[in-house]
């Protein structure tokens, strides 16, 4: 199992953070409804969203974001 990270999209490409390095990945390999920031999961020829890794990066993210604004 292999664990990556959407950073972004680039035409018909996914950027994809695997341990620190990046990848690019044709769109149509993928879930139609990926965003930027989701995190995939790559097993045995599937790509599958990884939703609790992605809800959990994201409310770390927020939190994160609210104490760096804070007034």
């Amino acid at each position: 199992m292999l664990k990556g990270i959407i950073d972004r999209f680039e035409g018909e490409y996914a950027v994809i953070e695997f341990d620190g390095k990046t990848k690019d990945v044709l769109r149509s390999e993928l879930p139609a409804e990926i965003n930027a920031g989701d995190t995939l999961i790559f097993e045995n020829g599937k790509v599958i969203i990884d939703i609790e890794a992605t809800a959990s990066r994201k409310k770390e993210i927020d939190s994160l974001m609210d104490e760096l604004f804070e007034e």
